[in-house]
C-alpha cells in the first residue's frame, strides 16, 4: 500500500469537499432561487477545478499559462493525491475557502442594510 498517497489522497478530498462547500455557499448567498445558486455553484466549482487548466492550456498566454494553471485546484489536488503534503498546496486550499466565505459573509452583510 502507498500510505502516503492515500493519506494525501484523504486530506485533498477533505480540502477539496471544502472548496465546493464554501462554493456552493458563496453561490447560495447570491442569489435566493435554489436552481440558480446550484446552476452557479457547479459552474464555479467547475471553472476552479478544471476550467483554469483548460484556460491555460490554450497556446495565447505564453509565459503566464503555468500561472493560471496554478490558478486552479487541479494543480494543487494532483501533487496532494500523490501524497506530497506541500504547504503551499495546503494554503491555497485554505485561501480559497477562506476567500469564498469572506465574500458569503459580505454580501450577507450587506442586505442587512
Amino acid at each position: 500500500l502507498d500510505t502516503p498517497g492515500i493519506i494525501g489522497s484523504y486530506v485533498g478530498l477533505l480540502l477539496l469537499g471544502g472548496v465546493f462547500a464554501a462554493v456552493g455557499i458563496f453561490s447560495s448567498s447570491i442569489t435566493s432561487n435554489q436552481i440558480v445558486s446550484f446552476i452557479l455553484a457547479v459552474f464555479l466549482s467547475y471553472l476552479l477545478y478544471g476550467g483554469l487548466e483548460s484556460i491555460a492550456a490554450v497556446d495565447i498566454w505564453g509565459r503566464f499559462s503555468l500561472f493560471i494553471q496554478q490558478l486552479g485546484i487541479l494543480f494543487h489536488y494532483n501533487s496532494l493525491s500523490k501524497g506530497l503534503l506541500d504547504s503551499r498546496d495546503i494554503i491555497y486550499f485554505l485561501s480559497v475557502i477562506a476567500g469564498t466565505l469572506l465574500l458569503t459573509n459580505l454580501i450577507l452583510n450587506s442586505r442587512k442594510w
